[in-house]
């Protein structure tokens, strides 16, 4: 029988900085993992994290402080803030913490997935472990597909650039980057197989569920415009966990002042990810929202009212129109990067309203602000058109998916569809007179929206390619 040792940190295994790097596994101070049971609890990983620093600003949903912009040298977040495309981002981007941890993942993934099989005992507990290795696998190849590459269009999926795919634990792996309808092939192939085997009620809140399991399915499907299948997984994700965390309720018990909700007493929350940054809570400067969405969400939202400041004048601009997060996680876990019933909810309604049933669209938006509006008009008026009903599901999403990294997506997979593409105009400096204003556009096929691979990958991997037309400085 195979052993493995795996070192007792916080990621079993070191950072990989390049996708075909592994990384030693070493018996100094270490835990022997030989059984089954000790394989199924290397899935739980509580200090989950994704870092989103190399694009949260390519969005129309954040926004800087301006003396954080003016008379500063351009680093990648002002190139992203100010959608200048004049940079070749690879020398800015020499690593890249979210590659690095999201490959980290999937090593730690493929360990579980090809070294289970070998230990004795329970075969049931061997195909459990597999399956949730697998279906965090497939998200962790989601999330890095639609960072680095161009979102998914039927008619060029097959050619488009996509990422490694990393589907074994292979010390000797150099794998060559795949297309982007191979990442998703092998992403939903991955789900396919983990689902018979996955629990309704996993051991602890850091393994996967059957309904985050279908929550994901549905949401890939939707990323590839597959509007049915993604209906059914969105329905039937919903018959394991239904329930919307009702903020109207708990405004009236007084907000998160006066009742912390922990992630594991937020009924809404079907996995448990973290944004890094959010663990530390520097919103105040880095998690500021654009004067767009602010307005976006009016003066009865639940979701600003709450949690957002939008007076401090030491954390904003005043008359700006811009405002921040101001509640500590340990008051209030909202899954920034993970996901959510709400989510599927919305999934639904997107399904709905593409299928042209506008009000079935409209019904399932109105069950959700009725959690969500403190007063005024909660139930919305069902539209005439597709395009009317639509963006009502997507300023929805904009509303209940804050940070992390939905809106950069879904901005992404809407530009390909002309109907719904969006260029994104910018005014900046709002407050500051001195210096003069400007208007930034980010078009829809900006290059701006895939990120390029970190230097230090491109570096070690020479079948590793840009996604983008920018020059490798060697």
């Amino acid at each position: 029988m195979k052993k493995i040792y795996i070192k007792l940190i916080s990621l079993m295994m070191l950072s990989v900085t390049s996708c075909e790097d592994y990384t030693d596994v070493t018996p100094k101070g270490a835990l022997v993992i030989e059984t089954p049971q000790q394989f199924l609890e290397l899935v739980s990983l509580p200090g989950r994290g994704y870092p989103i620093n190399n694009f949260q600003y390519l969005s129309d949903d954040q926004w800087m402080r301006e003396a954080n912009v003016i008379g500063r040298t351009p680093n990648i977040d002002i190139i992203n803030f100010t959608f200048d495309e004049s940079v070749d981002r690879v020398s800015l981007l020499t690593g890249s913490s979210f590659y690095n941890q999201a490959y980290t993942y999937i090593n730690r993934w493929n360990t579980i997935i090809s070294l289970v099989d070998n230990s004795k005992g329970d075969e049931s507990i061997k195909q459990l472990a597999k399956a949730e290795a697998k279906i965090y696998r497939a998200y962790d190849h989601f999330l890095l597909i639609n960072t680095y590459a161009k979102g998914y269009d039927p008619q060029t999926a097959a050619t488009d650039g996509g990422i490694c795919i990393m589907d074994k634990f292979d010390l000797e792996a150099q794998p060559a980057k795949s297309t982007v309808a191979q990442v998703y092939n092998f992403i939903q192939k991955d789900i396919e197989d983990a689902l018979p085997y996955l629990k309704e009620k996993p051991l602890d809140v850091y393994h996967p569920s059957l309904a985050f399991a279908y929550a994901f399915k549905a949401k890939v499907h939707l990323f590839k415009r597959e509007i049915a299948q993604a209906q059914a997984a969105a329905e039937k994700s919903l018959t394991y966990n239904n329930q919307i965390f009702d903020l109207v309720a708990y405004n009236a018990k007084g907000g998160p002042t006066a009742l912390a909700v922990p992630a594991a007493d937020n009924v809404e929350v079907l996995s448990y990810m973290y944004m890094t940054g959010y663990n530390e809570m520097n919103f105040a400067q880095s998690y500021i929202i654009s004067p767009e969405l602010r307005t976006l969400f009016g003066t009865n939202d639940a979701r600003f009212n709450l949690f957002f400041n939008s007076t401090s004048t030491t954390n904003l601009d005043i008359g700006s129109g811009t405002a921040y997060w101001g509640t500590q996680y340990t008051r209030f876990f909202y899954p920034t990067v993970g996901m959510k019933t709400p989510e599927v909810y919305l999934i639904l309604a997107e399904c709905y309203a593409r299928d042209n049933k506008f009000a079935e669209a409209v019904d399932i938006l109105n069950k959700l602000r009725a959690k969500r509006i403190l007063s005024g008009t909660v139930n919305l008026t069902v539209p005439a058109t597709r395009k009317e009903t639509m963006e009502l599901v997507i300023n929805e999403r904009r509303k209940e998916l804050l940070l992390g990294f939905n809106r950069f997506f879904d901005l992404k997979r809407l530009n390909t569809e002309t109907e719904y593409a969006k260029t994104i105009t910018r005014v900046f400096p709002i407050v500051n007179k001195t210096v003069p204003q400007k208007t930034y556009t980010l078009q829809p096929n900006s290059r701006l929206y895939i990120i390029p691979f970190p230097l230090n990958a491109l570096t070690k991997n020479p079948k590793l390619t840009l996604n983008t037309d920018e020059k490798v400085p060697f």
